[in-house]
C-alpha cells in the first residue's frame, strides 16, 4: 500500500511540471506584397529555434521588417496602411503536419496565405504559458525594441481582448475593422500604419460564432477587396499539457512545403536529438526512481523473526 502512494505521489508531482511547462505554438508572418520589408528574398522563410513571445517580437520588428512601421523613426519608410496581429487559441505545434485538423479552414487560409504572399516567415515553435496574456507579452516585446519609440496611440483592440490602459479604441465587429481600413487609405497624410490587435474569439457579440480559420478568411478577405496593403502576424496561445519536445514535426512538415528545403532537413538535427535524449532520460530516471521506493517500501514491510528457536534433541 505505502508503494502504491510513493508511485501516485510521483506520478502526481510529474503531472503537475507537465501542466506548468509551456505549449509550443507556431507563428506566421506574411505580406501579400514585400513591401520594403527586407531587400533579399523573404518568401517561404522558416524558423526552427524555439522562441518566447517577446523574442518573436523582436524577430518580427528586425527580421520582418515592423520597425520601419511600429517604431516612430524619421527614416522609416512606412508603406503599409495597416498590421493585424492576429491571436488564436487553438494551434499547437504539432497540429499542422495532422492530416485530420481541428479547423480547416485555418490550416487552409494559413498554409495559402504562407506559400502564395511575396514575403512570408515561420516561426514553428513559439513557447507560451497561461503566465501572461499573448497579447500582452508581444506588445511589451515591441515596445522594448523599439526603444521608447512604440506608438501604441496607433493601436486598436478587438472587445475579446485583455489590455489594460485608457482611451483604448476597440473594435466590436468586423465592419469596425473595414471602416478604419477604408479611412486610413484615403485619409492618411501622416503616412502612419494602423496596428489591429485581433485576439482570439473576434468579438464579445459575435452571433453566430464563428471559428479562428472563418474569422481570419473573413479577415484576410476583407483586407484583399479593400485594396489596403496589409501584413498579417498570426500567433496561438492554447491552454493544455505539454508539447512533447520529441514529437515536433511542424519544421519538417513547413521545409517540405517550402521552395527552399535542403535535403537533410527530413532527419533529426542536433537540436531535436538533444531534446529526445534529455526527454528519454527524464522518462527512464522517474522509472528508476518509481522502482526503487517501491523496493525500498516493500523491504520495509518484511518481517523477519529476531530470534529462531534451538533445534530439538532427539
Amino acid at each position: 500500500m505505502a508503494a502504491a502512494w510513493a508511485v501516485l505521489a510521483v506520478l502526481l508531482v510529474a503531472a503537475q511540471v507537465a501542466s506548468a511547462a509551456p505549449v509550443l505554438t507556431p507563428a506566421f508572418l506574411w505580406a501579400p506584397k514585400n513591401y520594403g520589408f527586407r531587400s533579399d528574398d523573404a518568401k517561404e522563410v522558416v524558423h526552427y529555434q524555439t522562441v518566447s513571445p517577446k523574442s518573436l517580437a523582436k524577430s518580427v520588428l528586425e527580421e520582418g521588417g515592423w520597425s520601419n512601421l511600429m517604431c516612430s523613426r524619421e527614416d522609416a519608410q512606412k508603406n503599409v496602411d495597416v498590421a493585424i496581429v492576429f491571436l488564436g487559441s487553438k494551434l499547437q505545434s504539432s497540429d499542422i503536419s495532422k492530416d485530420k485538423q481541428v479547423d480547416p479552414a485555418l490550416a487552409d487560409t494559413l498554409k495559402l496565405s504562407f506559400t502564395s504572399s511575396e514575403f512570408s516567415m515561420a516561426f514553428p515553435y513559439v513557447s507560451t504559458s497561461d503566465d501572461e496574456k499573448l497579447e500582452n507579452s508581444l506588445l511589451s516585446g515591441f515596445a522594448e525594441n523599439c526603444n521608447s519609440g512604440f506608438e501604441r496611440n496607433r493601436v486598436t483592440y478587438t472587445d475579446t481582448c485583455t489590455v489594460n490602459g485608457q482611451d483604448l479604441k476597440k473594435h466590436r465587429s468586423m465592419d469596425s475593422i473595414h471602416d478604419l481600413v477604408t479611412s486610413r487609405m484615403g485619409n492618411n497624410p501622416s503616412g502612419q500604419t494602423d496596428l489591429i490587435v485581433f485576439c482570439s474569439g473576434g468579438f464579445e457579440d459575435l452571433d453566430p460564432a464563428k471559428s479562428e480559420g472563418e474569422l481570419l478568411s473573413e479577415l484576410v478577405a476583407m483586407l484583399k477587396k479593400s485594396g489596403a496593403k496589409y501584413t498579417i502576424l498570426y500567433a496561438s496561445q492554447p491552454s493544455g499539457l505539454l508539447e512533447n519536445p520529441s514529437n515536433l514535426p511542424l519544421g519538417r512538415h513547413l521545409a517540405e512545403k517550402t521552395n527552399t528545403t535542403k535535403a537533410g532537413l527530413g532527419i533529426c538535427d542536433g537540436e531535436c536529438l538533444v531534446k529526445s535524449t534529455l526527454l528519454e532520460g527524464t522518462f527512464v530516471g522517474i522509472v528508476l526512481l518509481i522502482i526503487l521506493i517501491s523496493g525500498l517500501m516493500c523491504m520495509m514491510g518484511i518481517d523477519t523473526p529476531t530470534r529462531f528457536e534451538a533445534p530439538q534433541e532427539s
